[in-house]
């Protein structure tokens, strides 16, 4: 329900009870019983609703409102009633008295929660002297004549009086208090007042449902829980409405008197007491008035030179002093007051003072701050001139006694305005001067301060500076030198002159200088000179000049000396170590690029030839991996020397980076000589390079490039990369040179990477199989899976074709994972058509990147698990290059992999750099001997001997054999003899189908021998 609709009810229904107490006189005391209730109610709703801070006092409300409403209806109960029970009526009466002692007490607590702990003396007694008034009225008027009545009258009409006066009282008491009071004081203030009203008229009921009302409309209002807070505001000064309540307060005896006069008809002297007594109080509130008034001109003007004080000491100036003076003055004056201010200061002055000037700063300093009303033309004529508007100044001079500075005048504060508003001003201006004195001479000494501090710091950093400080007379004799010469020249060269101590061949060059600083021309950068420094040594010394012959406390140059020796050194290492390759010493890709650049403009302007090679070492990684990083920097550092050691002087050699290394070749007059470089490159190469590990060859890949094909840098190192690709494609350790077409090459080869990704994600791959046989039986044992590209333009494409890109792009792992999963697909779609024992093995061919993504043994266990292929139903084949790497996981992995009964092959044995004894650390069941042994071991011996020592070795290992590339019959009987067990090739089949390997199975034949 809306915070207004419980307060709107409560009081429709009080009106409601109010109309029938005054239709129904015979029901009266239950009628106010019921309200009294309904009060009750309402002040128990209000104090659950709001929850004031203090409930007390409202309760003791409610409490109130309750006795109050018994005994009311006590006392006024039927006759029938207090006929029988004789006692009803004078119990009411005191429930009655008890409900105003309670009321009194509700209205303290409202009291002391507002007050709180302040102390509010003038309220009090604001308060007393409001009441003491009211209750003078009500008693000549009301209970007097009551008590002086022929008629009986009951004790309790005046009583009740009596405690609605104390009830009255703490009311004022709450209305006099500090802060705003809020609508339910008004409410509960307007009950009280009806109250007293009602009694004094003596119809006490009415002044009870007012009562009853008032404190029930109270609680129901929010706000209510204000009336136990403290107050936050402070004792405010007496306004002119209270002032004016007091008066009213205070003529009430003089009313009195005059009412009893003219009613009573008494002594007509009276009269006049009564007149007197009556101007006499109204002068006193007058005086009071103007007590008033003065008294806050005193607290403005406090706070005025409060806040002045507060500006003044924060000034840092004295254009801020001036300012904190004018606006204090402005504060202290009233607003529709003109005014204007001029702060005179005391200066030294070589001129002498007129006589009316030394006396009048006779007077100022005799005075001390005392100001002076004057007349403006009788001031200085440069204060007079600028306050000419204003017939009269007032003039505060500002003394300080023992002032350090000697003169204890300051300076004078002269303020113009009305001569009125000066005399009010007079001592606030006084005070103001002090202020304002003080905050000069704290700012003289501030200055001086920092002046004397200021010398003594750079007399400090001249005297212990690095940098050699001098002072050179038109001579160029030095006639000051700091104290750090002598660390610099072994001496104090005070007395020498300045080309004395700069090397013999600087002089010239020296007398320049110092020719152009004296002209008024500044070097635009600081020259170095060489001297003769401290132990005969050559120092560099940075010179900075400076003419300050028009300084009169020089009249000189000033040379500023740095030794700048180490810095210098220091700077050229660091130049070189920005373009030069740390390991190597040889220029780094900024140099190069530099010279390039260079070497490309001065190409262009005079027709010369220059050329670029691009240097990539072949196979670095095996030997970082095999060999530690350590002897791969070795390498490195031999093959730099190498490459440097063919170019000639006028050619630059670069390390780009890792194992790329650059050469630019100037000054040559065809392209031949290019190549010439890059033949004598091989040729330093060729020689082992001595490891500690071991002796080792550098091969490397070189692509050239020259002019003829590219005019500016950035495609002359386009080319040479191009031509470095393709010299590696090539079958590496030689050079190519760039070509136009290379480029359409390049382009295709980004052409087959994207359309590659796109036959990735689109399954436009195929997978052929080709028999591995037995050798003396000519019957299948397993096929090896060898994956197809379906190209849509080019038909089918062999994996020598787009492997490589795959390998690079990253695109081998999807097809990885597809492969092993086809391949175990058709070998379980075998062994459901073959008879039990018939079906052969798959072997898979994967890429080192898959044992380098993470899960590749579970991904084989689920491929497994989903085909139900039995673990010795797949090979997988890896290469050699896998034997002599040092990465735990791929072992581990491998190691897993065979625990679960897959075999694992060694692909093309014998074409890596790998040695027998690793077959007996690794977890290998089968080499595969690459084809070209197989293609030669019929017409050479050595390849013979190779592949029988392979053989008998594997068997001496527990391995198997297989040979790859058996293309005649000739070949099958020579490894037969050998003991090969296994072999693949042509002479068997070629890669087939799926269905095509059926087929072939079941019409294999006895091949010729």
């Amino acid at each position: 329900m809306p915070t207004r609709w419980p307060a709107t009810i409560f009081g429709a229904w009080m009106v409601v009870l109010a109309v029938a107490f005054g239709l129904q006189p015979g029901l009266r005391a239950p009628l106010l019983l019921i309200a009294g209730a309904s009060a009750v109610a309402a002040l128990t709703l209000g104090i659950r609703r709001s929850q004031p801070d203090d409930v007390r006092p409202w309760w003791v409300l409610a409490g109130a409102v309750g006795v109050s409403a018994l005994g009311g209806a006590a006392a006024g109960a039927p006759d029938f009633l207090t006929d029988r029970l004789t006692w009803l009526e004078p119990a009411g009466t005191a429930l009655l008295l008890v409900g105003y002692a309670a009321l009194a007490v509700a209205l303290a607590g409202f009291v002391d929660r507002r007050t709180s702990s302040s102390r509010d003396r003038a309220g009090l007694l604001d308060a007393l002297m409001v009441t003491s008034g009211v209750a003078l009225l009500i008693w000549t008027f009301v209970v007097g004549p009551r008590l002086e009545s022929s008629v009986a009258t009951g004790w309790t009409e005046v009583a009740m009086p009596v405690a609605d006066l104390l009830c009255l009282g703490l009311l004022v008491r709450l209305a006099t208090m500090p802060g705003r009071l809020v609508a339910p004081g008004y409410i509960l203030g307007a009950g009280v007042v009806a109250l007293l009203a009602a009694d004094v008229a003596r119809g006490s009921g009415y002044g009870q449902l007012a009562l009853y009302t008032a404190a029930g409309l109270a609680a129901l209002i929010p706000s209510m829980a204000e009336l136990t807070r403290p107050a936050e505001s402070p004792p405010i000064e007496t306004s002119h409405a209270r002032l004016a309540l007091l008066g009213v307060a205070a003529m009430a005896a003089p009313t009195v008197l005059l009412v009893k006069m003219f009613r009573d008809g008494q002594y007509a002297g009276l009269t006049v007491v009564a007149a007197l007594s009556t101007l006499m109080m109204a002068l006193v509130l007058a005086r009071m008035a103007g007590i008033m008034a003065n008294h806050r001109k005193a607290m403005s003007r406090e706070r005025a030179l409060r806040e002045a004080s507060a500006a003044l000491v924060s000034a840092a100036d004295v254009e801020a002093v001036g300012l904190a003076v004018r606006t204090a003055v402005a504060q202290l004056i009233p607003d529709d007051v003109p005014n204007g201010v001029v702060l005179a200061i005391a200066i030294a002055q070589a001129e002498p003072q007129s006589p009316e000037a030394v006396a009048q700063a006779a007077v100022d300093r005799a005075t001390g701050t005392a100001a002076r009303l004057v007349t403006t033309r009788d001031v200085d004529w440069a204060v007079a001139v600028r306050l000419t508007q204003f017939t009269k100044t007032l003039r505060c001079p500002m003394v300080l006694k023992d002032r350090p500075a000697g003169d204890p005048l300051v300076g004078v504060l002269h303020v113009g305005a009305p001569a009125w508003a000066l005399l009010e001003l007079q001592r606030s201006v006084e005070v103001l001067a002090g202020q304002v004195a003080l905050a000069l001479e704290r700012i003289a000494l501030g200055h001086e301060v920092t002046r004397q501090n200021s010398e003594r710091y750079f007399r400090t950093l001249v005297q212990n500076t690095a940098d050699v400080i001098t002072i050179v007379d038109d001579q160029d004799r030095i006639r000051y030198a700091s104290p750090s010469a002598i660390g610099v020249f072994g001496g104090d060269p005070t007395g020498y002159f300045l080309p004395e101590v700069i090397h013999p061949g600087e002089r010239d060059r020296l007398g320049e200088v110092l020719t152009a600083v004296r002209s008024g021309h500044q070097p635009d950068e600081q020259p170095d000179f060489r001297a003769r420094g401290n132990r005969s040594t050559e120092v560099l010394l940075e010179l900075q000049c400076r003419d300050l012959r028009a300084d009169p406390t020089v009249s000189a140059l000033v040379i500023t000396m740095r030794d700048v020796t180490e810095q210098r050194r220091l700077q050229n290492e660091l130049t070189h170590q920005a373009f030069h390759d740390a390991m190597t010493g040889l220029a780094n890709r900024v140099l190069f690029n530099d010279r390039l650049r260079h070497a490309a403009a001065r190409s262009a302007r005079d027709g010369s030839v220059i050329g670029v090679l691009f240097i990539d070492l072949d196979d670095f990684k095996i030997v970082n991996d095999t060999l530690g990083h350590a002897v791969g920097d070795q390498l490195l550092i031999a093959v730099a020397h190498r490459i440097a050691g063919a170019l000639r002087a006028d050619d630059t050699a670069a390390r780009l980076g890792g194992d790329e290394f650059a050469a630019l070749v100037e000054n040559v007059n065809d392209p031949g000589a290019v190549e010439e470089t890059a033949n004598r490159i091989f040729t330093a190469l060729a020689e082992p390079i001595a490891t500690d590990a071991k002796p080792l060859y550098a091969a490397a890949s070189i692509g050239i490039t020259t002019t003829p094909e590219g005019n500016d840098a950035d495609e002359l190192l386009r080319q040479a990369d191009l031509a470095l690709y393709v010299a590696k494609g090539a079958g590496k350790n030689q050079w190519r040179r760039y070509q136009a077409h290379l480029h359409d090459e390049m382009v295709q080869r980004l052409e087959l990477r994207s359309a590659l990704d796109h036959a990735v994600n689109e399954g436009h791959f195929l997978l052929h199989y080709q028999p591995i046989v037995d050798l003396p039986s000519g019957m299948a044992v397993g096929f090896e899976a060898l994956v197809r590209w379906h190209h849509p333009k080019r038909g089918i494409v062999t994996p020598e074709e787009f492997i490589e890109v795959a390998e690079e792009s990253g695109l081998i792992l999807p097809m990885g994972r597809w492969v092993l999963e086809e391949a175990l697909r058709t070998v379980a779609e075998w062994r459901r058509i073959l008879p039990a024992g018939q079906a052969p093995y798959v072997s898979v061919n994967v890429s080192v990147r898959q044992f380098r993504e993470s899960g590749f043994v579970e991904q084989v266990r689920a491929a497994l698990t989903h085909t139900g292929v039995p673990p010795h139903g797949l090979m997988l084949e890896i290469t050699e290059t896998l034997l002599v790497k040092d990465d735990e996981r791929i072992w581990t992995d491998l190691g897993a992999l065979r625990e679960m009964g897959i075999r694992i092959a060694i692909d093309d044995f014998g074409t890596g750099y790998s040695s027998l004894g690793y077959l007996r650390q690794r977890p290998i069941d089968i080499i595969k001997i690459d084809k070209t042994f197989i293609d030669d071991m019929v017409s050479s011996p050595q390849p013979m001997a190779l592949v029988s020592g392979i053989v008998s070795l594997a068997q001496s290992l527990g391995l198997t054999v297989i040979a790859e590339g058996i293309e005649s019959p000739t070949h099958r009987e020579v490894l037969v003899r050998l003991g090969c067990p296994l072999g693949q090739g042509f002479l068997f089949s070629s890669p087939l189908g799926p269905t095509e390997v059926l087929a072939w199975l079941r019409s294999t034949q006895q091949i010729a021998v």
